[in-house]
């Protein structure tokens, strides 16, 4: 769906736009001043093409930002997915406003996300505090600011985003006019456009609530489509999730809706993991494979990242 007038104050739509177009605007060297290959908690600013989805390399840009933690010494973790907490890289030599304009941005879109989240259990019959326990806390939500860059190739070989679904609980996304993002919803194999819409934000159901609900609602896989070559297109992401530590189960349904409840959507190719640290690091590993290589080459093999895409 897409939700309009969710209690952005007057003019914040387009400063965020215009500040975030201003970030992509710097010198190449100030953005790279602030590479993800820094970071081992894969933050920071991934160069045009060094993301993967769908093993492919996206034609895009980006900053990637989450809640600003101290990193956790290896020997202090219960388990592999606390490599991603840590600092955040901004640019607050060359653009200090970016990180203000943003954060505001961030806490509008958990304050909406966490209301959505209340109606959602609401709708299924369940209490409004029924996901609570699982964001409670420290809810690791992350960030991303994106410039997807028109190519001169071929087009069979360019993307935008590849065909992949989201990891998270709810995913919150603010597209500029440009068009090309498409969904397939369930049980469907044609493409739909997702038409932009002014000061809108498209809602997205993630894989950890197709996993509470037990496929009732689901992830679907959804892609972006490559620009002209010449043209730009630019989103401000928001994936709403859960502590890094909360798994999250099946919900009680009713007789009705489980009855259209098949189940979580995955293969051996994309495992869905309950636990949402599990299954955020597994993206992670997948779609930043240099700073995984970099930094946790021993945990390459894992059991906990092998197969899928993100």
């Amino acid at each position: 769906m897409q939700l309009t007038h969710f209690g952005a104050a007057a003019g914040q739509i387009e400063e965020l736009a215009a500040t975030t177009r201003r970030f992509f605007e710097l010198p190449q060297e100030d953005r790279l001043a602030l590479d993800n290959l820094r970071s081992p908690h894969f933050r920071g600013y991934t160069r045009l093409g060094h993301e993967i989805t769908a093993g492919r390399r996206d034609a895009r840009e980006q900053l990637d930002f989450g809640p600003e933690q101290p990193m956790r010494p290896r020997a202090d973790w219960d388990a592999p997915y606390r490599l991603l907490e840590g600092p955040n890289q901004w640019p607050d030599s060359a653009q200090p406003e970016l990180r203000t304009v943003v954060l505001a941005w961030m806490e509008l879109l958990s304050r909406v996300a966490t209301e959505l989240t209340h109606a959602i259990a609401a709708s299924l019959g369940l209490p409004e505090d029924q996901f609570d326990d699982a964001f409670v806390d420290a809810p690791h939500w992350f960030g991303k600011l994106i410039r997807y860059v028109g190519l001169d190739a071929d087009g069979l070989d360019v993307q935008g985003v590849g065909p992949h679904a989201d990891y998270g609980f709810l995913t919150l996304l603010l597209q500029d006019g440009a068009g090309g993002l498409q969904a397939r919803p369930p049980r469907m194999t044609e493409w739909v456009d997702i038409p932009p819409i002014e000061d809108a934000l498209v809602i997205n159901v993630g894989e950890m609530l197709e996993v509470a609900t037990h496929g009732y609602l689901v992830s679907p896989v959804h892609r972006v489509l490559p620009c002209a070559p010449g043209t730009t297109r630019q989103s401000i992401a928001f994936f709403w999730s859960p502590r890094l530590d909360a798994t999250l189960r099946p919900v009680p349904l009713t007789p009705e809706l489980a009855a259209h409840a098949p189940g979580v959507t995955e293969t051996e190719y994309n495992p869905v993991l309950p636990r949402f640290g599990d299954n955020a690091l597994k993206g992670w590993f997948r779609s930043h494979p240099e700073v995984a290589a970099r930094h946790h080459a021993d945990l390459l093999d894992s059991l906990l990242i092998k197969g899928g895409h993100e």
